[in-house]
């Protein structure tokens, strides 16, 4: 994978059995949100080959009903609250919102208050937790997460780690990229590393 004629991804090979969870580290730039925006099949690789649950990335709808990416940041919709958007996504997945438990993620994530609120009000550190509010209150197979813990307080990162790692005990599987090696332990992760192209 290369932008103009600077390689970004090479030589790079990376499984992650069903049921389990790997973290990618790296300093920035390495190309971690790349890898998982060609694992995502939101960006096609130059060469290679990128197989997630023996198809291609992004290639029907079964994928994108089985993979859960917060790679891209969400579209939030005008005039719709924060719990509306979480309901949204409920039932666009054939989930009647209260049996999925929307109030319960809104207070788990620290949402409660501010569920009549509209998305683009909230802070930054507001907005990832409903982005993750919202990637784990459908149903899925796998999670493919870009730095989930930016924009979270200590606390925050405590308990989406707990979600997490609940997440991968009920046999979901988990790819992220992160920086905080603490927090991908105890999201349940195995680390592997990025290395530069370039020493």
């Amino acid at each position: 994978m290369s932008y103009g004629s600077a390689p970004v991804l090479a030589g790079v090979e990376l499984t992650v059995p069903a049921g389990t969870g790997v973290c990618v580290t790296g300093e920035n730039g390495i190309g971690k949100s790349t890898l998982l925006r060609c694992v995502s099949g939101l960006q096609r690789p130059d060469a290679g080959r990128i197989r997630v649950f023996g198809g291609t990335p992004g290639g029907s709808p079964e994928f994108w009903a089985a993979v859960v990416t917060t790679v891209e940041p969400p579209t939030w919709y005008p005039g719709l609250t924060t719990k509306e958007h979480a309901e949204l996504i409920c039932r666009a997945h054939g989930q009647d919102p209260d049996e999925a438990g929307v109030d319960e993620a809104l207070e788990r994530f620290g949402l409660a208050g501010h569920a009549d609120a509209i998305p683009p009000s909230l802070s930054s550190g507001q907005k990832q937790r409903l982005t993750l509010a919202m990637a784990l209150l459908r149903p899925s197979a796998l999670l493919i997460l870009d730095e989930p813990e930016q924009r979270l307080d200590p606390e925050g990162r405590i308990a989406v780690a707990e979600m997490l790692a609940d997440y991968l005990s009920t046999g979901g599987s988990l790819l992220m990229a992160s920086h905080d090696d603490k927090f991908a332990v105890a999201s349940g992760a195995e680390l592997t590393t990025m290395e530069s192209l370039h020493p």
